[in-house]
């Protein structure tokens, strides 16, 4: 599909992809931190929805992919306000939220505040918290003082450059914080998690399954899957939790 940009009412400008669906049901995809809607999962549940007649919707966050911005200027305020502006103003009707890692705590954060409109979760490794969970004590003395001091980190990436940790992304995400108190949804929530996970071990993302009050949560831990979860047998995993959660939506009305 072609990429579309949206000028939201905050000043940013975000890019999208979207498509309508005959059966009235929406698949927005959140991706993760460092991520943009060109990854293979999101590719290939985009081909998924529109062959299952859903409608879909994808964006990149401001200072993501195709989107403006600086992405050392992104706090988790910032990206959930481009996840609530895109979703608002380019959906309609009931939605399933699909997040991956850090696109998992958009997700949650934006059910929170659409609740009527979210039917359903799909959360693949999902991080939410991670910035004061996983990220902050994982840091050694020396990479928090140039947080705390200088007001940046550069953290070394397996998947690319190493990339600016600022003082605000750490400070602002603690206000987001979900895994300490009850996640209120009572709609289906699946979660895909890869015990051999280095970026978000399988406790963290099991957390969730505490914390939410949904009663239909399934937890689906891939004893050989890894953080990204992209190899063909997950993709298909991805796609038959979607289709069953779809399944779902349309029993329930």
């Amino acid at each position: 599909m072609t990429t579309l940009h949206l000028d939201c009412t905050n000043g940013r400008r975000l890019a999208y992809r979207q498509s309508d669906g005959r059966s009235g049901l929406t698949f927005v995809w959140l991706s993760g931190f460092k991520s943009d809607m060109t990854g293979t999962k999101v590719m290939e549940l985009e081909a998924w929805a529109e062959a299952e007649g859903h409608g879909f919707f994808a964006f990149d966050y401001s200072g993501h992919g195709e989107s403006a911005g600086a992405f050392e200027n992104g706090t988790i305020t910032t990206w959930r306000e481009d996840a609530l502006q895109a979703i608002e103003q380019c959906t309609r009707g009931p939605l399933v939220l699909v997040g991956s890692s850090m696109g998992g705590w958009m997700a949650l954060l934006s059910m929170l505040a659409l609740k009527d409109r979210v039917d359903g979760l799909v959360l693949i490794a999902p991080a939410p918290d991670f910035t004061d969970k996983l990220m902050w004590p994982e840091f050694d003395e020396s990479a928090r003082a140039d947080i705390m001091e200088k007001g940046v980190f550069m953290r070394p990436s397996e998947y690319g450059d190493p990339y600016p940790i600022t003082r605000a992304l750490i400070e602002d995400g603690r206000q987001w914080n979900l895994l300490d108190k009850p996640i209120p949804f009572e709609g289906p929530v699946r979660i895909l998690q890869g015990r051999e996970d280095p970026d978000v071990p399988w406790e963290h993302a099991f957390r969730l399954v505490e914390a939410m009050t949904a009663e239909d949560l399934v937890f689906h831990l891939i004893k050989d899957g890894d953080h990204r979860l992209s190899r063909p047998q997950d993709i298909k995993r991805l796609k038959a939790t979607c289709a069953e959660i779809a399944d779902i939506v349309s029993a329930n009305g």
